[in-house]
């Protein structure tokens, strides 16, 4: 693929004109309060090119499912706030996307401001199935950046996805790559092509479910899949053991025992592993203890045990593998990292990342939101992802809409 980027268009000139940026806004907010704001902190490059070179930026975002109509909690107001706190250069934040408020402050903005949109799936065209719905809504949002417009996308979070401020704009305007869109692109070709080995992936996360498409593509091209999370319990199953009340998808089980056979003819080794942390109710404070991974049942709490984390065993066996690779993509936590007890995994395999001599890749999500949870520093580590569902896909082999749309 050739893009179009972003310093093309800078070069082309922005000053006095509107330049539509879609930007990865979505944060976990914990009430009104941000938790983690690194993709705030990573949408703010690209703005900061834009505004210094004298565009008027109009932000579109989203955050969270909201049902296509507005709903106060997932406003993006507390993801502005926060934005306006970092930069350098004036954040407002219109009442709607695409109505009154969005009109009149786009017509008021100078040169070097940025107005942020509201959520973009307020609207249910957004995300409509129907090509004329979303082509409808993207007519509106391009209509505010006449007459000499142009689109820059830099929500990697979002490529995965084929909507109107993703997919259609696109197809509107003059269309550019942002910078963290590129820099994403250039980690995961990484990992796909001349993929420096040892290659070592690690999958954690509850659902296997979740991940079956990326584990398939990747047999036969990791050295080593290491699976923690509560996918585990759907391998330990496959293997013929109880996890008592451990999270179980008893559907996948013949497709996780297909996954180990094709995998030993492969040159794929999957880790499961050999202990497992195991607790009485899923809570913070609830009893725990370890037990051999083939020994669930076998623990005080027999059936009703519940296996939160990784043992410490098997952390030290995942680390060491970790630390002689060249090449290592985490996705997915070890446990339930936001309780303590159960964080040990999490915390050894982020541990291992930031010793390993390896390009090191943090696939986003939940695992971006544990290790900066967890007081590791974002450049302890090769690269953290913005995009945790478009790591996967892009891993998967999919083709991305966001970005086959930007190919020239």
């Amino acid at each position: 693929m050739t893009f179009h980027t972003l310093n093309e268009l800078i070069a082309e000139g922005v000053r006095g004109r509107y330049i539509l940026v879609r930007s990865d806004l979505n944060v976990p907010l914990d009430g009104s309060t941000v938790t983690d704001d690194g993709r705030i902190k990573a949408s703010l490059p690209v703005l900061g090119k834009l505004t210094d070179a004298g565009a008027r930026v109009l932000v579109t975002a989203h955050l969270g499912r909201p049902k296509g109509a507005p709903e106060e909690k997932y406003s993006l107001q507390p993801a502005v706030a926060r934005l306006a706190e970092l930069a350098a250069f004036k954040v407002s934040l219109a009442q709607d996307t695409v109505g009154s408020s969005a009109k009149e402050l786009a017509a008021s903005l100078q040169d070097g401001e940025v107005l942020v949109l509201e959520n973009v799936r307020f609207d249910a065209r957004e995300t409509s199935k129907d090509d004329a719905e979303r082509g409808a809504f993207a007519d509106e949002l391009v209509a505010l950046t006449a007459p000499n417009g142009a689109y820059v996308d830099d929500a990697f979070g979002a490529v995965h996805r084929k909507h109107a401020s993703v997919f259609d704009v696109a197809t509107r305007l003059p269309s550019y790559q942002g910078d963290l869109v590129h820099t994403e692109v250039e980690v995961l070709r990484k990992l796909t092509a001349d993929t420096q080995r040892p290659y070592v992936v690690v999958l954690g996360g509850s659902k296997v479910s979740d991940k079956l498409a990326v584990i398939d593509n990747l047999i036969g091209k990791a050295d080593t899949i290491l699976v923690g999370g509560g996918m585990l319990f759907t391998f330990l199953a496959a293997e013929g053991h109880s996890v008592a009340g451990s999270l179980l998808e008893e559907d996948q089980i013949p497709v996780v025992q297909d996954y180990l056979k094709r995998a030993a003819g492969a040159g794929t080794e999957f880790i499961v592993p050999t202990d497992v942390i195991v607790a009485s109710k899923f809570a913070a404070n609830a009893d725990y203890e370890t037990v051999p991974a083939d020994g669930i049942e076998g623990s005080s709490f027999g059936a009703q045990g519940i296996g939160l984390d990784i043992g410490p065993d098997s952390a030290a066996a995942f680390a060491d593998r970790i630390k002689d690779a060249k090449t290592v993509f985490w996705n997915g936590p070890m446990g339930v990292f936001e309780f303590e007890a159960f964080s040990g995994g999490t915390r050894a395999v982020a541990k291992a990342l930031t010793e390993a001599d390896a390009f090191t890749v943090v696939g986003g999500g939940d695992s971006a939101a544990a290790v900066r949870t967890l007081g590791f520093a974002d450049d302890q580590f090769g690269h953290i992802s913005t995009g945790g569902g478009a790591s996967l896909e892009y891993l998967e082999g999919k083709e991305l809409p966001g970005l086959s749309v930007l190919d020239r």
